[in-house]
């Protein structure tokens, strides 16, 4: 069940900051919207129902997902390069997902706003300086500072991690036995 959980790995923080490191993190924040578009583009309405894992969200939510993960994501980015170390907002992703623009069949809009997101995440990271990626936040839940470094790297791997439910969503076509895995 923890590969149908984490199918591309937990995540796990860059040992390294290289400038090579950071360049390879921002070309995924950039290239995921084509890359989602991608494997979504031509899903049939079954399709969009497939869970990744017993008990898991659908593709649909999975997008929707995306979108207000990344979104939240890029505002606490904006507030870390202008407060000093402000503690920012935690959400209820799963309370999220519930809510009807989550459960609304098409991903059209989770789609507009990842790309046009992610066209702004990526020239914001690409504009930042060595220092910027050492600027903080706090996080209320885990209690901890989160470096923005962390956060690109954190973020790189979370839309690896989506896409790889979905793929996983799409070759089980939802149906799973006892173990968790498909028959």
């Amino acid at each position: 069940m923890e590969n149908l959980k984490y199918p591309v790995g937990k995540y796990q923080r860059p040992t390294e900051f290289t400038k090579d490191i950071k360049k390879e993190l921002i070309a995924k924040i950039e290239q995921l919207p084509e890359l989602l578009i991608d494997l979504i583009g031509n899903l049939t309405k079954e399709e969009y129902e497939f869970v990744y894992r017993p008990d898991g969200w659908n593709i649909r939510q999975v997008v929707h997902h995306i979108a207000d993960s990344h979104m939240n994501a890029f505002v606490r980015l904006k507030l870390s390069l202008t407060e000093e170390n402000p503690t920012i907002k935690p959400y209820d992703e799963n309370a999220f997902v519930q809510l009807d623009d989550c459960t609304y069949e098409l991903v059209d809009a989770s789609i507009a706003i990842i790309k046009g997101l992610h066209s702004k995440w990526t020239a914001l990271f690409r504009s930042m300086s060595d220092e910027d990626f050492e600027k903080t936040y706090f996080h209320p839940e885990s209690k901890k500072e989160w470096m923005m470094k962390d956060v690109l790297a954190l973020y790189a791997w979370h839309g690896e991690h989506h896409l790889a439910h979905i793929k996983n969503a799409l070759l089980f076509r939802g149906e799973f036995d006892n173990s968790g895995l498909v028959d």
